[in-house]
């Protein structure tokens, strides 16, 4: 699986990139035909607090699935699109297998 990381408007540090890779190549667990992951951070400026925001988009045979999240922190936006996904690669699994 490949896993393309980018952030908008800003740089991301290697703590973080590697936060992201390590979920990402934990989804494998749920289903190992995933062909590559696409992570977009993005900083959103409504008011006083800044929203961390993750676009995760997974490529599977036939079908992308795609979860986007916001949250204070990068790796809570990241963990609650993962668990997102998680789901929807389960559905997608139950629909290969009827």
């Amino acid at each position: 699986m490949r896993i393309h990381t980018e952030a908008v408007q800003f740089k991301a540090d290697q703590k973080l990139i590697t936060f992201i890779e390590k979920k990402m190549t934990k989804m494998t667990q749920f289903y190992d035909r995933i062909i590559e992951a696409n992570v977009i951070l993005k900083l959103e400026n409504s008011g006083q607090v800044k929203d961390k925001i993750a676009e995760v988009k997974l490529s599977v045979p036939g079908e992308v699935l795609f979860a986007k999240e916001s949250s204070k922190t990068f790796e809570a936006s990241v963990d609650s699109a993962t668990e997102s996904l998680r789901r929807q690669l389960e559905k997608y699994k139950d629909r290969l297998a009827k």
